[in-house]
């Protein structure tokens, strides 16, 4: 199969557009049209349902989309890999909130250090945001939080973290739960626990920031779960009412990549201590 077809059909199935895929491509409109029917030859199935607004994956297309990403990513890797057997020209770099807060400027200094040639890049986010951007080939490595259970990934670094639950020092505290954005471990794991301790429900308030979290915990609008370190870092240690939960303590920062493309410098990062 021609993989310069699968790559135009990724495109198409992004844009959810040929006119906007051709664009994208520098093709004529008609020329991505032939490649498109020409792989739906190959394959022996229709891959788009032609819309009003453009095109629409089939239940064909959505089986085969993936499988063409992957394919299209390995071999660009693989031509990138035998243009440069001896370096990593760029890693890209994935990151919690809380891992970004404490640890990723040390790191990015480090790595700049021991490999002036190389470019990073760094995207921050949720533990599952940066888990799906590096399950879809779009960072290299990730730091996320607690051991991944995604049989894909593989654990480069184990980093151990003091994770304490965070209150208002005084007044009475709703049953709020406030929380880095949709995805958030932490959210999770503080659910998790009161679930199992027969605790009620609790709601989320969803934030953008780790400073306006600290603070709406300080102002006692509710309670959160995080990293001593983060705490620490951003000066809210003596301003809130810290308690540990022994369940809740061993939730590591793991630094992880996927099996089937794993980093040129994957020995280094195993090794790597901050």
């Amino acid at each position: 199969m021609d993989s310069n077809l699968l790559k135009i059909f990724v495109v198409v199935a992004d844009k959810k557009s040929i006119s906007l895929a051709a664009q994208n491509l520098g093709f004529a409109q008609s020329n991505v049209t032939s490649r498109i029917k020409q792989l739906e030859k190959n394959i022996g199935h229709t891959l788009f349902h032609r819309i009003p607004k453009g095109v629409k994956l089939t239940i064909e297309g959505e089986k085969l989309y993936p499988h063409a990403k992957e394919i299209i990513k390995k071999i660009e890797n693989t031509i990138l890999e035998m243009k440069t057997l001896d370096e990593q020209p760029l890693l890209r770099i994935g990151s919690t909130e809380s891992n970004a807060a404490t640890r990723i400027s040390s790191f990015l200094v480090k790595l700049h250090k021991d490999f002036p040639n190389m470019e990073l890049e760094l995207i921050t986010g949720t533990t599952d945001t940066i888990t799906k951007k590096l399950l879809d080939f779009e960072l290299d490595i990730a730091f996320i939080s607690d051991i991944p259970k995604n049989t894909e990934l593989h654990v480069l670094n184990i980093f151990k973290e003091k994770i304490v639950l965070l209150e208002p020092k005084i007044g009475n505290i709703p049953n709020v739960i406030l929380t880095f954005k949709k995805g958030c471990a932490y959210n999770e794991y503080l659910h998790k626990h009161y679930s199992e301790n027969g605790i009620c429900s609790h709601r989320n308030f969803e934030f953008g920031s780790l400073e306006t979290i600290l603070s709406c915990v300080e102002a006692g609008m509710g309670r959160t779960l995080l990293p001593i370190t983060v705490i620490e870092k951003l000066g809210f240690k003596n301003k809130l009412k810290i308690i540990e939960i022994d369940e809740l303590n061993d939730i590591p920062t793991t630094l992880v990549c996927r099996k089937d493309c794993m980093p040129k410098i994957a020995p280094y990062l195993e090794k790597f201590n901050i």
